[in-house]
């Protein structure tokens, strides 16, 4: 039986990504190390999914890690490489005992071999869990994406008059996941930072004032009774808007 907060919401979405925005400002807040507000940030993660379980949300794509945040100092690059080793020794067998399948999108090659074999592990373990898909964007760019399905496009042989907006969908990253519903930015920021750009096109976007590390059930509940209440039209009218006098 759906939990009174879920039978509230007229509509649940299918997909929520999540920029998981404002971990480092947390922790400055608060006279701490901003990789303290990436500890935090990874604790909460798990708080997310729990509560992500419960709403009845099926796919959960995160922002764990972009192409570009490479260009961060050094040492808070290879800290968040040892918070990201870490939460998966700590957490993977919960997740799996959840039903939670891990999934990755991006590029493993910058990883060290023995970081990427354990992403390829968990991968491996929780491949076939159902209850939640989580999809996992680390080393991953949006423009990046699109490159490297052009390329593979290229390698493969298709003629130009091949290539659908389905074709494409087939070479991304994501391909077997349906386009997010839901898209949101912790921290207040109103940008997109180069999250799912193909699969955002139509996505619904919701930027609530608070950073990641204080994102909780309660703020989840909130994006999705906002989303409820959309109209999602796709780039036509409504059908209200549409009907005219005879």
């Amino acid at each position: 039986m759906a939990s009174p907060e879920v039978e509230n919401l007229q509509a649940v979405p299918a997909h929520v990504a999540i920029i998981m925005d404002g971990n480092g400002r947390w922790a400055l807040a608060r006279g701490l190390p901003r990789l303290a507000g990436h500890r935090a940030g990874t604790e909460n993660l798990r708080r997310v999914i729990e509560a992500c379980i419960e709403f009845g949300i099926q796919y959960l794509t995160i922002y764990a890690f972009s192409t570009e945040n490479w260009g961060r100092p050094e040492e808070e690059v290879q800290g968040l490489m040892k918070i990201f080793e870490d939460v998966i020794d700590r957490e993977l067998q919960e997740l799996h005992d959840q039903g939670v399948q891990m999934r990755h999108i991006g590029r493993l090659d910058r990883l060290s071999p023995e970081f990427r074999q354990k992403v390829l592990h968990a991968l491996e373990y929780t491949k076939h869990n159902t209850r939640l898909i989580l999809n996992v964007a680390f080393n991953y760019g949006g423009r990046d994406e699109i490159v490297n399905a052009i390329q593979c496009m290229i390698r493969d042989g298709l003629q130009p008059e091949e290539i659908t907006v389905e074709v494409v969908n087939r070479y991304l990253f994501t391909a077997g996941v349906p386009d997010p519903d839901l898209i949101i930015r912790t921290s207040g920021e109103l940008r997109g930072s180069n999250f799912l750009i193909w699969q955002g096109a139509y996505s619904e976007w919701y930027f609530p004032p608070v950073y990641w590390p204080d994102f909780d059930k309660e703020q989840l509940r909130l994006a999705l009774e906002e989303y409820s209440h959309r109209e999602r039209r796709y780039g036509r009218v409504s059908p209200v808007s549409n009907t005219t006098s005879t």
